[in-house]
């Protein structure tokens, strides 16, 4: 009988055969085989998108919104939905990897926060999305990461112990996750991602939770909302293109693979190399959206108003000490 390590260790290759089979059965290789060589740059592109997907805070469509958009010049209403479909699947199979390998989380977070998920990506797609232009969205999302950053920096100055699972989950603690939880699902319903980064610096600045719990827990946060979102758009809105299902088609075979890669990796990692990792995609994130994005004069007031906010939230978080145990060090 296989030890719990070595199902641990097998399941991402398992995950990866099943789905290439199932793959090829529902679209033939003759059409799979002209996806992969009409999209081969999204196809790379989802590579590195489904590692950094399945092992941090950061979902795939971090990665592909800003490379689709303005690398591959894909519209951003397709990026959009396709990073929520290919998230359904790559963050579904990494959080399968950290279930049945026994890599912990926090579960009353994903009760709560991804209740919030369902009603936030349902009205950022249904009421939002219409309203608002979309580089004031990849805005909106790059400065709160670049906030959170600062913050984050800040935090690990200094030697500290944190928790391994939420220290009190009262009413208060279980709105903070269902409201935490709305935020990031709207923003998953303008970009295609938003929702495992906002929980996930609730989780570690205000409840002191720690890297290692809060990641893995984010990316099963994650996974559960890409999938209400792809459901959305496949069947109450049909609004799932025939390009976008062929980029779906020509990452799917990649992101089976990297995401639950990046969940091990994850797991296998210090805390202070995921922190690391963490504001390096962080910063990559912050460049590219300043070389890519248009910026005039509305945008930049606007960025700075948003930094400015996100900084008082997340410095708020960061010096309330009602969850922090006794004896800490600072």
């Amino acid at each position: 009988m296989n030890s719990p390590h070595k199902l641990h260790s097998k399941l991402p290759v398992l995950v990866a055969l099943y789905t290439w089979v199932l793959l090829l059965v529902a679209v033939g290789r003759d059409k799979l085989l002209s996806c992969l060589f009409d999209n081969w740059e999204v196809t790379i592109t989802m590579v590195f998108g489904s590692i950094i997907a399945g092992g941090t805070a950061e979902g795939g469509g971090a990665v592909s919104f800003p490379v689709f958009t303005k690398l591959l010049h894909i519209p951003p209403y397709d990026a959009k939905v396709f990073a929520l479909l290919i998230q359904s699947i790559g963050m579904s199979a990494a959080s399968l990897l950290i279930f049945i390998g026994g890599i912990p989380v926090e579960r009353r977070v994903l009760l709560w926060a991804s209740s919030g998920g369902v009603i936030g990506i349902t009205c950022g797609v249904f009421a939002f999305s219409p309203l608002l232009v979309p580089n004031i969205t990849k805005m909106t999302f790059t400065v709160l990461q670049a906030g959170f950053a600062v913050v984050l920096i800040v935090m690990n100055r200094r030697v500290r112990t944190r928790n391994n699972s939420l220290p009190i989950c009262g009413l208060k603690e279980r709105m903070i996750l269902f409201l935490s939880g709305a935020l990031g699902g709207v923003l998953s319903g303008l970009v295609g991602t938003g929702l495992d980064i906002v929980v996930f610096s609730v989780m570690v600045l205000l409840f002191r939770m720690n890297e290692k719990v809060a990641t893995p827990t984010s990316v099963v946060l994650m996974a559960t909302n890409a999938i209400v979102g792809a459901f959305i758009y496949q069947f109450i809105l049909q609004g799932v293109t025939d390009s976008v299902r062929g980029y779906w088609i020509a990452s799917v075979p990649v992101v089976v693979v990297g995401a639950p890669l990046g969940a091990l990796i994850c797991s296998i990692l210090s805390r202070e190399a995921i922190v690391k990792m963490l504001l390096v995609l962080i910063l990559i994130e912050v460049v590219t959206s300043l070389m890519l994005i248009p910026l005039n004069l509305a945008i930049i007031c606007y960025s700075l108003s948003g930094l400015m906010l996100f900084l008082l939230v997340f410095y708020w978080m960061y010096q309330n000490k009602t969850y922090q145990r006794e004896g800490w060090i600072y």
